[in-house]
């Protein structure tokens, strides 16, 4: 039994218009807006319910169509879209702002020593974990031994890059140690986001057609698809841990800040915070979240596959992650 919304709403798909910029920049905003990891499970089941509902056909009475979008990019925030489960919160793109905020801010506060730079690149690296594994693409489970090989290996990178880097940078300017931070977590993202996510790059990820049915499993599409993760996270740390330190360095050499050089960390997270803000959702926009390649680009037993199944499919698509 539906109600008076029609049926033809396609929330299957963004909002917006997703082949150009502005249009995932607007899907993003809405997917990585921090308010949304304040809901309470309730409204987040609530929203589940009438999204899913909705695909079966069946209309909540009373539904507006604003409604049901919101209920949408609810659902879209808490909930990974290729397995349906819901979401570790700090794992969430929505709780990129206030987790990066705080870690971003406080290892361009602390970078000054040895055991600051070890400890807070391996708090960022293992949130970056943690974010990485949520917002895996695909549907198949990784396992504990799995996990705990990439978390090692991750984050041991990351680490000794930051290190690396810092003690290159001892014969610098003091701007630019300012910037070790920034380095360190560029070039760990090159290393994190591979390794939390080695499985798809082993077994493939799952292609499929225009109308959304699954041709099989492609490595090729899990290369491309990890090869823009690591762009979009490299572009979102730009302005959160390159701006700041600029000003920063101009503001430390004012009267009040020295007289209250409390205030150093408290304004750097602000700083970091509102860059993340439009970072964030910008940096996910550069690539579109449904991806794709031609076929002729897939391995070449999956090529024949496809030609058996559906000769006339010459594009697939898959979900790059986040």
């Amino acid at each position: 039994m539906t109600g008076n919304l029609p049926l033809d709403i396609n929330i299957k798909e963004p909002q917006w218009d997703q082949g150009t910029f502005l249009g995932r920049a607007q899907h993003f905003f809405k997917v990585t807006d921090p308010r949304t990891v304040l809901l309470s499970s309730e409204s987040l089941e609530d929203a589940r319910v009438t999204v899913e509902n909705y695909r079966a056909g069946i209309v909540k009475p009373g539904l507006t169509e604003d409604e049901l979008w919101k209920a949408k990019y609810i659902y879209d925030s808490a909930f990974h879209p290729d397995t349906g489960e819901k979401m570790f919160v700090i794992g969430r793109m929505s709780a990129q702002v206030p987790m990066n905020m705080s870690i971003t801010g406080s290892m361009l506060t602390f970078y000054r020593t040895v055991p600051a730079v070890v400890f807070w690149q391996w708090v960022n690296q293992s949130f970056n974990a943690v974010v990485n594994y949520t917002n895996r693409s695909g549907d198949a489970p990784l396992s504990n031994n799995q996990l705990a090989v990439g978390y090692a290996s991750a984050t041991t990178g990351a680490v000794v890059t930051a290190l690396g880097l810092k003690s290159l940078a001892k014969s610098l300017p003091a701007i630019m140690s300012r910037f070790v931070p920034f380095a360190a977590v560029a070039a760990a993202n090159c290393i994190n986001i591979p390794f939390m996510r080695q499985r798809e790059l082993k077994y493939g990820i799952p292609v499929t057609d225009e109308s959304g049915n699954r041709l099989g499993e492609s490595p090729n599409a899990a290369k491309q698809a990890i090869a823009q993760v690591v762009v979009s996270r490299i572009g979102m740390a730009v302005p959160a841990m390159a701006i700041p330190p600029v000003i920063m360095n101009a503001l430390e050499k004012k009267a009040f800040m020295k007289r209250f050089p409390v205030l150093n960390a408290p304004v750097q997270v602000g700083l970091v915070g509102l860059c993340l803000v439009f970072a964030t959702p910008l940096c996910c926009a550069l690539f579109p979240q449904k991806s794709s390649m031609t076929v002729s680009s897939l391995e070449g037993h999956l090529q024949e596959r496809i030609q058996q199944i559906s000769p006339q499919t010459t594009t697939v698509y898959f979900n790059k992650g986040l």
